[in-house]
């Protein structure tokens, strides 16, 4: 039986993945690259951190670390929200993105009050 955090890392690194290949579709623009670049480092954070948690000693290390990743992840959704508006990005690519950064945040967000 595989273990349930091993499985939440895994979707972490799948949504910082798909980050990557949506920012390669951003238009070359000002808009596209300071978004994409953005997007790019708090979706690849969220998935660094959660992975940086999971090596913690403490619990106080463990909710600062899945803490950052939130954070990381509600970065990402604004992104993607700031993106949806000015109609950036394929909309079916983009709009798995902000399902899928929903449902993260909830998971991790319920982790960090669990572990209180």
């Amino acid at each position: 039986m595989t273990d349930k955090k091993f499985d939440l890392e895994d979707r972490l690194v799948d949504f910082a993945a798909a980050i990557v290949i949506f920012c390669k579709d951003l238009p070359s623009d000002m808009t596209g690259q300071y978004y994409g670049n953005q997007l790019l480092r708090s979706g690849g954070s969220s998935a660094l951190n959660f992975g940086e948690a999971q090596g913690t000693n403490t619990k106080r290390d463990y909710i600062n670390k899945a803490s950052i990743c939130l954070k990381e992840l509600k970065e990402s959704r604004v992104n993607l929200k700031i993106l949806h508006k000015v109609e950036y990005g394929i909309t079916s690519k983009r709009d798995n993105l902000l399902d899928e950064v929903e449902q993260l945040i909830r998971i991790i967000a319920t982790i960090i009050k669990n572990k209180k």
